[in-house]
């Protein structure tokens, strides 16, 4: 569980560092006939990303802490 962790705490800092997703995605705009028209829409998503990058690194602490040997005082 350390190991799964550790990746998940270097994803979720590896999403703050990129800082989000651009795609270009093609859109039809007109279709008459044989004629096709379409246009290149760029969408960015930012917000979800930090989400997920936190959860990621909070749920890698989690594994980390709870994969570690508790030390006995006796």
């Amino acid at each position: 569980m350390k190991v799964i962790g550790i990746i998940l705490i270097v994803l979720g800092i590896g999403v703050f560092i990129f800082q989000g997703i651009r795609t270009t995605k093609k859109e039809k705009v007109l279709d008459v006939g044989p004629v096709e028209i379409t246009k290149q829409v760029e969408r960015s998503d930012s917000w979800q990303m930090y989400a997920a990058g936190g959860i990621a690194v909070v749920a890698g602490l989690v594994l980390v802490l709870a994969g570690r040997k508790k030390i006995s005082a006796s």
